[in-house]
């Protein structure tokens, strides 16, 4: 990127902790500016784009609003154009994450995984589709193993992020031939942060081939090369030690 060039743009919701963070630092670091969205992380967000203004001024804003709430998602995309003046990017990393046994999985929370695993991710997208075809850039959704792999206490969540899969694909061909559009699928990355027993852990690192957690690093790297260019669309990534063998 030549020093005249402007820099290119990115939104990436979940940004303020985790592997949000990491992609943020990652992109960052590519030359990208960036629009962190976060929901309750707000004091995290902030201070991470401290963080990366302090190396490069004027390149961070903060977002934050509730990826349920449908009337949020077009403004999102609004103000990032109205603070750069494009967009060429949309990383769609934000989840809700919820095991529950399948008997005790009610209609409103089986929506509000549906809500921010799926159609907030669809509605970004519509949102930033003519942003995206004008910069011919690219969007990356971040699913998760159990899409394709689910755990019996994860039904919900599975068909949320299998759902996103499918955006994924779906997207791919709706917004061809200007727009890339991808997913990173990973595996063990972080413990989640209440914890997982012992024995879990355990059993989760037996499976995998490679027998080690991955690192947000990793997730960030990927979603870097899927975002700068090829000849890819419409593919889901899987980063996940091999585990899905």
């Amino acid at each position: 990127m030549s020093a005249s060039a402007p820099a290119p743009v990115v939104l990436v919701t979940g940004a303020a902790r985790r592997i949000g963070a990491a992609i943020v630092r990652r992109l960052h670091a590519d030359g990208f500016a960036v629009a962190l969205h976060c929901h309750r992380s707000r004091d995290d967000a902030d201070a991470l784009a401290a963080e990366l203004d302090a190396q490069r001024p004027g390149s961070t804003c903060v977002l934050q609003g509730d990826l349920v709430d449908a009337a949020v998602l077009p403004a999102l995309v609004e103000h990032t154009v109205a603070r750069f003046g494009r967009l060429d990017a949309l990383v769609n990393n934000a989840a809700a994450f919820a095991p529950t046994a399948f008997d005790a999985t009610g209609a409103a929370a089986f929506d509000a995984l549906m809500a921010t695993n799926a159609r907030a991710p669809f509605l970004l997208a519509q949102a930033a589709a003519p942003h995206l075809r004008a910069a011919r850039g690219a969007i990356v959704n971040i699913g998760d193993l159990y899409a394709e792999r689910p755990r019996a206490d994860l039904v919900a969540y599975a068909a949320s992020k299998a759902a996103l899969l499918g955006l994924t694909r779906g997207l791919a061909v709706a917004l061809a031939p200007e727009v890339r559009v991808n997913a990173v699928s990973p595996g063990a990355i972080l413990w989640p942060e209440d914890g997982a027993d012992a024995a879990q852990q355990t059993r989760i690192l037996d499976a995998t081939p490679l027998a080690r957690l991955g690192s947000a690093e990793e997730i960030a790297n990927a979603v870097a090369w899927l975002l700068r260019g090829g000849f890819i669309t419409g593919e889901v990534l899987r980063l996940d030690g091999g585990r899905s063998l």
